[in-house]
């Protein structure tokens, strides 16, 4: 799935072309957490939605989503920590570098 992102000039909107050719105006923000280089836990967050989404909005139902999520953030935190204090950049592994770390350890860490 490959969005195409234009900017707006001197402002804080991202506009994403979403590959059924609709296009969204989002936050800057937005855009970034939608990044696969950036939000290394993005499948985990948007199933966490969708579960959100398919249960009515029951928390309770999406409980094991959530878990799977946080011990996402943490585990990559933990990996950019350890990048921050050896002094490897960006401290946050690209998606291609993520995926590479996963294969080496030979199972899903969370």
């Amino acid at each position: 799935m490959k969005c195409e992102e234009t900017h707006a000039p001197n402002s804080n909107w991202l506009y994403v072309m979403l590959p059924s050719k609709k296009t969204v105006r989002m936050p800057v923000v937005t855009g970034r957490l939608r990044d696969p280089d950036i939000n290394p836990c993005l499948s985990e967050s948007d199933a966490s939605t969708r579960c959100l989404d398919e249960n009515n909005y029951d928390k309770e139902r999406c409980s094991t989503y959530f878990l799977k999520y946080k011990n996402c953030r943490k585990f990559w935190h933990s990996i950019m920590i350890q990048r921050r204090r050896t002094g490897v950049k960006p401290c946050m592994p690209t998606a291609a570098e993520r995926d590479e770390i996963l294969r080496a350890m030979g199972k899903m860490p969370y």
